[in-house]
């Protein structure tokens, strides 16, 4: 990265400590093959026994293509898990590197990573960090060794300490929450390439790692950032879903894929006022480059939940009465958990939904009469997938109010 030869090499402190946690405000120093500032701001929540910290770099007039940050833990702070970042630590040293998606920031962008960790004598926050090699200076004011917030000071994730004294966060599951735009990583993101439960969003709009989408053109279905509903946090993806065709909304990760390689494992919790209708519906939809870009979609038919091959129309389970028997339907008014695996090298899918595997929504490359035989019609199917979409497509009828919330894909099963 490029820092000013003309900024001065001084740094800006800032030093919260409370009850909750502490924070810090570093600015990096030049370096020698430098040509714009940046800067590096630490917070805090934490508890008798553990924490969870976030670390936020904020891009000066010139663009970040790619980044490392290091700082040394003061106190004996442990790292358990990380989102957003791969987090390594050696004794005190800590190194973070961008993760595939997150790498380039634009001039004066920002981005946060978060850990979760333990701590058992102190956990004063960093007072240095490096970007890219290039030092940064400062001396917070030291995180009080003994705080432990009464669970009822706010309505973010409360701690759950152990015996021993090491404690986890466990994210309530009221539908709203705390107004903090940050928290702990959604439930269940551990192996995660990333996860997200929305939280970084600041209006209505969906932005930065999301956008909206109108497949082929738009009509009266929306898709906002809603801050009354969410499963953890304090807010979610309300999508209101149009019925007839051109009425399609929705959001679409503007991450790169590509880490991810060929095999997918997704997890998505959604919450639907609107039983599945008769007609076809699709509430996911994931391109297919191996199949002229069209889509590979997650919706309902005949009431229960199916797989469609958006360019010959396949579905899975094929849609005869013995076929619908063996999918479920998506039960309303509550969060239901949904995963999914595509194997694009063998040519595979499974589906579940809280946990428990749908029969009828598996592809194992073997013919079953009413599930997958109509599916592997096509000989050699082998999907190359490249982005991910959540929202509403009716065909004709079905309308549908639904919220979609803590979202995270990776290389191997998440779980809910």
């Amino acid at each position: 990265m490029h820092l000013s030869a003309r900024w001065r090499a001084s740094a800006a402190i800032l030093a919260a400590v409370t009850a909750a946690g502490v924070g810090v405000v570093v600015t990096a120093a030049p370096a020698a093959s430098a040509a714009a500032a940046c800067q590096v701001t630490y917070r805090a929540d934490q508890w008798t026994g553990g924490f969870v910290g976030y670390v936020k770099l904020t891009a000066g007039d010139t663009a970040i293509h790619g980044w490392t940050i290091g700082w040394t833990w003061p106190g004996d702070q442990r790292i358990t898990n990380a989102w957003n970042a791969t987090v390594t630590q050696s004794g005190t040293a800590v190194t973070a590197v961008n993760a595939a998606y997150n790498g380039d920031l634009a001039p004066g962008a920002s981005l946060e990573f978060g850990m979760q960790g333990t701590w058992t004598a102190s956990n004063t926050a960093p007072s240095a960090f490096t970007v890219n090699g290039a030092p940064c200076g400062a001396t917070p004011s030291p995180a009080p060794s003994s705080a432990s917030p009464s669970p009822s000071r706010s309505s973010s994730p409360s701690p759950s300490a152990s015996p021993s004294g090491s404690a986890s966060p466990s994210p309530s599951s009221s539908p709203s929450a705390s107004p903090s735009p940050s928290g702990p990583p959604p439930a269940g993101c551990t192996g995660a390439l990333w996860c997200d439960g929305f939280e970084d969003q600041t209006g209505t709009v969906p932005s930065g790692a999301w956008t909206l989408a109108y497949p082929d053109c738009q009509g009266t279905g929306t898709a906002v950032v809603d801050s009354s509903v969410a499963r953890t946090g304090s807010r979610s993806i309300r999508v209101e879903g149009a019925a007839g065709y051109c009425n399609h909304v929705f959001v679409k990760s503007t991450r790169d894929f590509s880490a991810l390689g060929g095999v997918w494992f997704g997890r998505f919790y959604v919450r639907h006022t609107t039983a599945l209708p008769a007609a076809h519906v699709t509430f996911l939809a994931m391109r297919d480059a191996a199949d002229g870009n069209r889509d590979l979609r997650v919706g309902g038919q005949n009431a229960a939940l199916q797989w469609n091959r958006q360019s010959d129309d396949a579905t899975l389970p094929e849609q005869s009465p013995a076929g619908v028997a063996q999918s479920r339907p998506l039960p309303t008014d509550r969060w239901v958990c949904v995963e999914l695996r595509v194997d694009g090298p063998a040519g595979q899918v499974q589906t579940w939904t809280d946990g428990t595997e749908v029969p009828g929504l598996r592809v194992d490359g073997v013919p079953t009469a009413d599930v997958d035989r109509q599916w592997l019609s096509r000989a050699n199917w082998r999907p190359s997938l490249t982005d991910l979409r959540l929202g509403w497509e009716s065909y004709g009828v079905g309308a549908d109010r639904l919220w979609f919330d803590d979202i995270a894909w990776g290389s191997t099963r998440i779980g809910c």
